[in-house]
C-alpha cells in the first residue's frame, strides 16, 4: 500500500500527536515503535518528518511563538502543535513547495481543529513564508 504525501502527512501529525502526548505525559516510547504502530510500511517521507520535527521541536516552537499573537504552542492542543510544527518544518527544511506545506496544514487544521486555528495557522504560516522570502 503506498501512501499518498497528503496521506503520510495525516499519518505524521497523528504520530507527532501521540509522542506529544508521551512527552508531555513522561511515558517512555520508541520513535520507530511509534511510527510502525501507525503505519504498517516503511515509508522514508514519513521517517524523515517525525525525525526532523523531533530533532527541532524546541526550534519550531520558538518559531511559531514568534508569531501567536499573545499565545504560546505549549497552549495549543497536541494535534494543533502537529500540525504546526510539520508545516513549519516542510516549509524551512525541505524542498517541499511552500504552497503545499501551508495548503496541506490548513487542510489537516480543518479536519482536526476549528476554524479558529484554521486561521490562525494559515496566519503563522504566511507570516513565516513572507519573512523566508
Amino acid at each position: 500500500m503506498k501512501l499518498t504525501r497528503s496521506e503520510a502527512r495525516e499519518k505524521i501529525i497523528i504520530i507527532l500527536y501521540q509522542i506529544f502526548m508521551y512527552q508531555n505525559n513522561k511515558i517512555e516510547y520508541n520513535i520507530d515503535d511509534v511510527i510502525k504502530e501507525n503505519i504498517n510500511i516503511n515509508n522514508e517521507f514519513v521517517n524523515k518528518s517525525v525525525n526532523g520535527v523531533l530533532n527541532k521541536k524546541e526550534e519550531l516552537f520558538n518559531i511559531a511563538n514568534k508569531y501567536l499573537n499573545k499565545w504560546d504552542m505549549t497552549r495549543l492542543s497536541k494535534i494543533d502543535q502537529a500540525i504546526i510544527s510539520l508545516a513549519i518544518y516542510e516549509l524551512l527544511y525541505t524542498d517541499t513547495p511552500d504552497i503545499v506545506c501551508i495548503n496541506e496544514a490548513i487542510e489537516l487544521a480543518k479536519k482536526y481543529s476549528d476554524d479558529d486555528v484554521v486561521k490562525m495557522i494559515n496566519a503563522i504560516l504566511d507570516k513565516i513564508l513572507k519573512d523566508k522570502e
